[in-house]
C-alpha cells in the first residue's frame, strides 16, 4: 500500500478549509453523510490531494460541477456508469 502525506482537518490552513468547503458545497446533498465514517472527515482520495488545496477545488468541484441534477443524466443513471467503468477497470471502490 502507498503512503500519501495529507493534512488532517484539524491542521487543516485556511485555504485547505476554503478549498475543501467550496467543492462540498457542489456535491449532492447525499453525499454530506459518509457511508464509512472515519475518525478524520477528509478522509481517502479527497485527502489525498491536501497539500494542493487549488487541485484538490478543481479535482472535486468538476465532479460536483458534473452531479448537478440540472444535467440531462438522473442519479440512477450516473451511478451505472460509474458501476460499469469501475467493473471494466477492475476497481474495487
Amino acid at each position: 500500500m502507498t503512503w500519501i502525506r495529507t493534512v488532517p482537518l484539524a491542521e487543516a490552513d485556511e485555504k485547505l478549509r476554503r478549498a475543501l468547503e467550496a467543492q462540498q458545497e457542489l456535491y449532492p446533498a447525499e453525499y454530506a453523510v459518509p457511508v464509512h465514517p472515519e475518525a478524520d472527515p477528509v478522509a481517502g482520495i479527497v485527502a489525498s490531494h491536501s497539500l494542493i488545496p487549488e487541485a484538490l477545488y478543481h479535482a472535486f468541484a468538476t465532479f460536483g460541477v458534473l452531479m448537478d441534477p440540472e444535467l440531462p443524466l438522473s442519479r440512477r443513471q450516473h451511478e451505472m456508469i460509474t458501476t460499469v467503468v469501475s467493473v471494466t477497470n477492475r476497481c474495487v471502490y
